[in-house]
């Protein structure tokens, strides 16, 4: 019903506006009070799908990505859907409108999204106020700077995050890879990253001790741009900050082998969707392979089937999200996915 009927209709308008018009929507379903009737229609519940990883229980292993929940307005209903868990932000520390509009653009000959939205979002302390409400779901929160911060204080700006939200998420992902803030990515070089993990490791292990609890996870996710030397580099820098985890992968600004109109594939920003299922599964396979499987990876990136997600948890991923997947095959994919997962284990 969602491919044949309801996403038909939605393509018909700008897709910066169904996305408002879809969080309306499933707001007033939770309104009427037909959250059980989602749940009992896409919700899985099954031991055998839960993940124990970071020292938290996840109920499944499928996951919705950072950037459709910008400022955690919709977690509790979202998690109806069958996520396992959902990533929140990216948030910065002050409110931004991000990038001018129009700044999001459907690909659908190539089942693609190209954004660059800039990190628009209400800011930290708005979200904070929102996360105080009970969570039916784990929690992620995705911090980023905002774009007024120069590289060089940048690394405030992520502190001031983390310590915002840490009391109210399960854990953090630091982005330095958005290619829609300028200068962002330089953050991935090995000595600006190393300082920026370390000084959020330092701080996340105050804030434990001063609470008596423990350290909260820390991801960092990357770009799938980066080459074999930038990569054995991440490697080497997850290890000795010693975070918990890597994302793999963010959006790309690669534009090689797409269908679309040329004038939709020349629109500056990242692109996610079916173009990414190879390189992001490739990243993956190369950081397991490469770091001997040092560190757990959540796989994100052109996952638009079953097969796309089995295929990424074989590469080494333990977790997956889906975000352009998710608009794509709608719904129905978060229960597809979980029930190949079931039978293969039954295989």
């Amino acid at each position: 019903m969602y491919k044949s009927l309801i996403r038909p209709l939605l393509f018909l308008f700008d897709p910066e506006r169904v996305h408002y018009f879809s969080f309306a929507a499933i707001r007033l379903l939770s309104w009427l009070g037909l959250s059980p009737l989602i749940r009992r229609i896409y919700l899985i519940e099954d031991k055998r799908l839960e993940r124990d990883l970071f020292g938290l229980k996840f109920k499944n292993p499928v996951g919705l990505a950072a950037g459709f929940d910008k400022d955690a307005k919709l977690y509790n209903e979202l998690s109806d859907f069958g996520f396992g868990f959902i990533e929140i932000g990216t948030l910065t520390p002050k409110p931004q409108e991000g990038n001018p509009k129009k700044r999001l653009f459907r690909l659908k000959a190539d089942k693609a999204i190209i954004n660059r939205m800039g990190f628009n979002n209400q800011g930290v302390y708005s979200a904070v106020e929102r996360l105080e409400k009970p969570h039916r779901v784990l929690i992620g929160g995705n911090i980023g700077k905002n774009k007024i911060t120069s590289n060089e204080e940048a690394i405030e700006d992520y502190l001031i995050c983390l310590q915002a939200l840490f009391d109210h998420v399960d854990y953090f992902v630091v982005n330095v890879s958005s290619p829609n803030t300028p200068g962002l990515r330089e953050l991935q070089d090995k000595e600006p990253l190393t300082k920026l993990l370390i000084a959020l490791k330092k701080e996340n292990k105050a804030l434990a001790d001063s609470r008596k609890t423990g350290e909260k996870p820390i991801l960092l996710k990357i770009a799938p741009d980066l080459n074999e030397a930038q990569l054995l580099d991440i490697i080497a820098i997850v290890q000795s900050s010693q975070i918990d985890g890597v994302i793999a992968t963010n959006t790309t600004i690669e534009r090689k082998g797409l269908n679309s109109d040329v004038q939709l594939t020349e629109e500056s920003g990242g692109l996610s969707g079916k173009p990414l299922t190879n390189r992001s599964t490739e990243v993956i396979r190369f950081l397991t392979e490469k770091s001997r499987n040092a560190f757990p990876i959540i796989g994100v990136g052109g996952i638009h089937s079953p097969e796309d997600a089995l295929e990424k948890l074989e590469a080494g991923a333990s977790l997956v999200q889906l975000w352009t997947g998710f608009v794509y095959e709608g719904p129905g994919l978060i229960k597809k996915i979980n029930k190949a997962i079931l039978q293969k284990k039954l295989d």
